[in-house]
């Protein structure tokens, strides 16, 4: 590989992790290219971008970017994942994945610059979605009017109930 094409990659690279929300960093050693192809697939429905890089132009891309705090930890063969909408999204593929790979391990990440090793991936994938989490605050925003409704509706049925047993009872009096 030539400089203008270490060049390149590095460009790329530092692109997509300025766009990006999470930047996870993992070991696909042993892997072969079906799983790895599997694991791309499943990252790509979830807007996730996987890439294979070298340690050092990992470093260099990394440099200027939020996710800087992974620079140092570069070792061995890896790979970085890249998430730019739901970062819950991207550690619950991940972390599927790592489940059902016996290779495929989760090293460490950056959420928005900050440090995350691999239980913190682990633990962001317990999280819910980011859909599901909108779904819950627009369930209780609408259980507040509901709910008023509810509770004016059976004020005045008892009112009601109140003035029909008044009438009732001036009807049988009279």
């Amino acid at each position: 590989m030539n400089r203008q094409e270490k060049a390149q990659i590095i460009e790329s690279l530092r692109e997509k992790a300025g766009r990006a929300s999470i930047a996870v960093v993992t070991d696909f050693k042993g892997m072969t290219v079906e799983e790895v192809t599997n694991l791309r697939v499943k990252l790509r429905d979830a807007g996730v971008d996987y890439q294979v890089v070298k340690n050092t132009l990992a470093r260099l891309a990394l440099k200027d970017t939020s996710h800087v705090v992974l620079e140092q930890y570069f070792k061995e063969n890896c790979a970085i994942a890249l998430g730019y909408e739901d970062p819950v999204a991207m550690a619950k593929a991940l972390s599927d994945f790592a489940k059902t790979s016996k290779m495929f391990d989760l090293r460490f990440g950056s959420l928005e610059g900050k440090f995350l090793d691999a239980d913190g991936v682990k633990e962001l994938a317990k999280l819910p979605s980011k859909p599901e989490l909108l779904a819950r605050v627009l369930g209780t925003m609408n259980a507040v009017p509901t709910n008023f409704v509810g509770l004016f509706a059976n004020l005045l049925r008892n009112c009601l109930y109140a003035l029909n047993a008044i009438k009732d009872k001036k009807e049988a009096a009279a």
